[in-house]
């Protein structure tokens, strides 16, 4: 899901990205909306509401509500900034951090809600910039590692997409088209996903209280676990069959090979 960039990326990719990390924005938008009475994977009421603000001369709202859209912001700026310039160093780890750092995030709002949190305005303001900052991390990674083809934190330009497709579905030519195809399927399985974490938050919220956004920290963590064993578990299973095989010197493989080999001599003596 992360390990591939841009155009080398599959339709199932896409997929599994899209379908995982739209469920954990609906999620966390619905969550907030109960808790805090505001949107947080998107930020298009909120300049609406800094228009409103403005015009009614509400200066410290209009501050906090700007905060509020530059957080979002620097979240989308940071998320990108890191996978241009990891990218070079390590592919896999410029995709995982904005992930981690979205974690670390949601795990405070969790823990600072279940301790502290008293439903004060300043709290509430707070704690919506840092889940604001968080969504935008999100999207800025999985925009630009899908070479913009993936924006899961709000459903705004899915449906218009989906909606020109289907127009154009209409017309037996598109249909064969299976970029296009391709596109519609990705789109649907984002709302769906959007859909069905919203409903999970709707509905768990009140049994879970707080702790669902430990919840869905474990489902950003299966995004970083899974590609972490994609990539670095069935290599080492790889090289350490190549070795056995072609005995090639590889330290990373001999040191697994010796290891192996501890191992199971230590098994043998306490068998004995």
């Amino acid at each position: 899901m992360l390990r591939k960039f841009s155009t080398s990326r599959t339709l199932s990719d896409n997929i599994k990205l899209g379908g995982l990390t739209a469920f954990t924005a609906g999620t966390i938008n619905i969550a907030s909306l109960i808790i805090f009475l505001n949107f947080t994977s998107n930020i298009t009421g909120h300049y609406a509401i800094l228009s409103a603000e403005i015009s009614k001369g509400n200066w410290g709202q209009v501050g906090v509500v700007a905060l509020w859209i530059i957080l979002f912001f620097l979240g989308n700026f940071l998320s990108n900034l890191i996978v241009i310039n990891v990218t070079k160093f390590n592919q896999y780890l410029a995709h995982a951090l904005p992930l981690v750092l979205e974690i670390i995030c949601l795990i405070f709002v969790g823990y600072y809600g279940n301790k502290y949190y008293s439903g004060q305005q300043n709290q509430t303001e707070l704690l919506v910039a840092l889940m604001l900052f968080s969504t935008g991390l999100q999207n800025g990674l999985t925009a630009s590692i899908s070479n913009f083809a993936i924006k899961t934190t709000h459903l705004t330009g899915t449906t218009t997409d989906l909606g020109i497709l289907f127009s154009m579905f209409t017309m037996k030519k598109y249909r064969k088209n299976k970029a296009l195809v391709s596109r519609a399927k990705v789109l649907l399985v984002i709302v769906i996903s959007y859909l069905l974490g919203a409903i999970f938050a709707g509905i768990f919220y009140h049994y879970f209280k707080f702790y669902i956004f430990y919840l869905i920290s474990v489902c950003l963590l299966v995004v970083i676990v899974y590609d972490f064993y994609k990539i670095y578990a069935r290599h080492f299973s790889t090289e350490f069959r190549y070795h056995k095989i072609y005995k090639r010197n590889d330290p990373i493989v001999l040191f697994l090979i010796r290891f192996k080999q501890q191992n199971n001599t230590t098994q043998t003596i306490f068998k004995s």
